[in-house]
């Protein structure tokens, strides 16, 4: 079989099938494409088996949260058990509802979108909630309009500032409406168009991209409007782009992250209690997308905080986005996130700096490919490529009297028997977690290998097999969080930790095939005889398009001109 190329570089490997058929999604990756993906693709399985795998998967991020508690668990455990949530709104389908908005939102805002905010929104706001809209009742099902949105979500991110600005200003905290689906979001919008144009006729309710265009900050009609806000929006004006790759929409990352924002809660409380000093806790981009989903309802929020004793000091531990922090503060967020929970902080897709990977990701083009509109549905004679990103962490120490004779070798379960990536046992003792290997992996290759080899010396082999461990997709995706650990040796474990895969980009190759004439024949010897060596017409050069899996996708047929045709 053809394989496609190797790696492209040392520290990130693609690993690709190059034989074996990845089960056909036509839509794009959701939470029960992901469970269709676990399934094994050569055996027969009714579709109620795997609609029963997606509501497995699901469960977690589609049940409502329970009420505010006191609880809290105060270790991660992966693979464990998970302590009684304290959070009274779902901050799973909080996620996805701030990441489908902006996607959507306008680009950028300047001040007359502040001033309208001010001036005009919350004052709407406030008088279409009477005595809620945060004080104890409900906000009013009311979503204003995208510019305005995206000023408001801005303003909430900051809760201190938030509520001040609004007890000082009206007297109570303005609350956002708990609006966690696209239906009860559309019907609150069009409910809203009419509520401002009955407050504001002059005043239109969408601004054009022209006039976005024009919303620039110098404008002096508008000169008043609140600097303080307006420095909150252009700090998050890359916060979009932030959270761009095509994994973090997924569901089973949204569950995996709520878990993980509760320990960053929790350790927060912890390193109050222990240290004296100022320290700052740097959130992961998993974190960072519970810690603004969270932000995102105030009311929730405070309630949230105070039933887990958590106060605003403890709050400002957090670094929020966009500050810019030292080496030192990320080194110390590491090591005290570890010693508290003895994993890794640096999970697959769960990365604190941005800049360490997004060159990698950018190189394999697959958020174009995940986005909503699937070529798949044109072409469905191409079976989709599904593509992960994968971690490895080895922490321990080897046995000392072989140490600089063993080895450890990566393999994959399926596919690609010649991929052998070696790692020197020597190098590798370490106390701490570290990440030994960073891939990017198909799903069809099924899973990971780890070898424990031993340096021998002999005329058939080079080395010798001691043990193994082996890590599935399958099995870690339905881990709520995306990990698994294994022990590798009596003093030494392994840890793999993986994002949601995702459709990544059609991988073709095109391979020269028989040359035939008009009719579809072969141009050969045996044609010409056994046509009594009447003369073949017209010459056709053929070339066979294969995919991914080494199968034959289309046939391509081009017409060679003959001498006298191209004088």
């Amino acid at each position: 079989m053809r394989r496609p190329a190797g790696p492209p570089s040392r520290t990130v490997a693609l690993l690709t099938a190059n034989r074996s058929a990845v089960p056909c999604a036509r839509t794009h990756p959701s939470i029960r494409s992901i469970s269709e993906l676990t399934t094994n693709p050569t055996s027969p399985r009714s579709s109620s088996e795997k609609k029963g795998k997606a509501l497995s998967l699901a469960a977690e991020g589609s049940e409502p949260e329970p009420a505010a508690a006191t609880a809290m668990s105060s270790a991660l455990g992966v693979g464990g058990k998970e302590g009684p949530s304290a959070f009274s709104v779902d901050l799973v389908a909080a996620a996805r509802r701030l990441l489908a908005f902006l996607r959507a939102g306008p680009p950028g805002v300047g001040r007359r979108s502040v001033r309208r905010y001010e001036e005009l929104w919350l004052p709407l706001a406030v008088a279409e909630g009477g005595e809620g809209g945060g004080g104890g009742g409900e906000a009013p099902m009311l979503v204003p309009p995208p510019d305005v949105h995206l000023v408001w979500l801005c303003h909430c991110f900051h809760h201190e500032s938030y509520s001040v600005y609004c007890l000082s200003r009206f007297g109570r905290l303005i609350d956002r409406p708990s609006i966690l689906d696209a239906e009860n979001e559309e019907y609150a919008e069009e409910r809203c168009r009419d509520v401002w144009a009955a407050h504001y006729p002059s005043e239109p309710f969408d601004l054009h991209r022209n006039e976005i265009d024009g919303n620039s900050d110098d404008d002096i009609a508008y000169a008043n409007a609140n600097s303080e806000i307006v420095e909150m929006v252009r700090r998050y004006a890359g916060l979009a782009a932030h959270f761009a790759s095509p994994f973090v929409r997924e569901g089973v990352y949204h569950v995996a992250a709520r878990r993980r924002y509760v320990c960053f809660l929790d350790l927060m409380k912890k390193v109050v209690g222990t240290t004296q000093d100022q320290t700052r806790l740097v959130p992961s981009l998993d974190i960072l997308l519970m810690w603004l989903a969270h932000l995102s309802f105030p009311a929730s929020y405070a309630t949230d905080m105070v039933a887990m004793a958590i106060s605003d000091n403890i709050a400002k531990m957090g670094v929020g986005y966009g500050e810019v922090v030292t080496d030192e503060v990320l080194k110390r967020t590491r090591a005290l996130w570890e010693e508290a929970y003895d994993v890794p902080y640096d999970m697959a897709g769960s990365e604190v700096e941005m800049a360490a990977v997004r060159a990698a990701r950018e190189a394999f083009y697959w958020a174009p490919a995940a986005s909503d509109e699937d070529a798949n549905r044109l072409y469905k004679s191409l079976q989709p490529r599904f593509l992960m990103e994968v971690y490895v962490f080895l922490k321990g120490e080897s046995d000392k009297e072989h140490i600089n004779k063993e080895f450890l070798r990566l393999r994959t379960q399926r596919c690609h028997r010649s991929l052998k990536l070696n790692k020197s046992m020597a190098n590798l003792s370490c106390k701490n977690w570290q990440k030994t290997w960073h891939l990017y992996c198909e799903f069809a290759t099924r899973g990971l290998l780890i070898e424990v080899r031993r340096t021998t010396t002999g005329c058939f082999r080079n080395s010798k097999f001691l043990k193994n461990i082996s890590f599935s997709w399958s099995d870690m995706l339905h881990e709520k969080a995306l990990a698994l650990t294994e022990e590798l040796e009596v003093r030494m474990r392994a840890m793999a930790s993986i994002t949601p895969p995702v459709q990544a980009p059609y991988l073709l190759k095109c391979v020269p095939d028989r040359v035939t004439d008009d009719g579809g024949a072969m141009i050969s010897d045996v044609i010409l005889r056994m046509r009594n060596y009447r003369p073949q017409e017209g010459r056709w050069l053929t070339r066979t398009v294969l995919d991914h899996g080494g199968r034959e996708c289309f046939v391509i047929r081009m017409r060679q001109r003959d001498l006298a045709e191209r004088c």
